[in-house]
């Protein structure tokens, strides 16, 4: 999962590409309690993945950041999908949550990723 993820945004074109570089990418098997509380989200398997930090578009030159900005991908929510979905291959649902959270990064907001992802039609 890793591999595909990182894979996805080695792909990136620029800016994108430079903009993601700076950012850790982690995939664990589920999202830490404290993510889903400050999220108000009860199932864990309702978060597939997450963006933490500040988006490029909010940074200032005097931002002193506690922690490197951070894209989590959760493995078992994204398995526990991919098997409920039954429509859509694994490696390409890894690259849609992939650059969903990285949007985030970029500045977009859910709504901005509706407006052009057909991902849930």
């Amino acid at each position: 999962m890793e591999t595909i993820a990182r894979e996805t945004v080695e792909a990136l074109p620029e800016p994108f590409a430079k903009l993601a570089r700076d950012v850790a990418l982690r995939v664990v098997d589920w999202p830490a309690q404290d993510m889903l509380r400050e999220l108000d989200i009860d199932d864990p398997l309702e978060l597939t993945g997450l963006y933490e930090g500040i988006p490029v578009t909010e940074k200032s030159y005097m931002d002193q950041p506690l922690a490197p900005d951070t894209v989590w991908l959760f493995r078992e929510p994204i398995l526990a999908e991919w098997r409920d979905r039954e429509d859509v291959d694994l490696d390409r649902l890894i690259a849609h949550v992939t650059i969903h959270e990285f949007a985030h990064h970029f500045g977009w907001s859910d709504e901005d990723i509706a407006t052009i992802d057909r991902w849930w039609e």
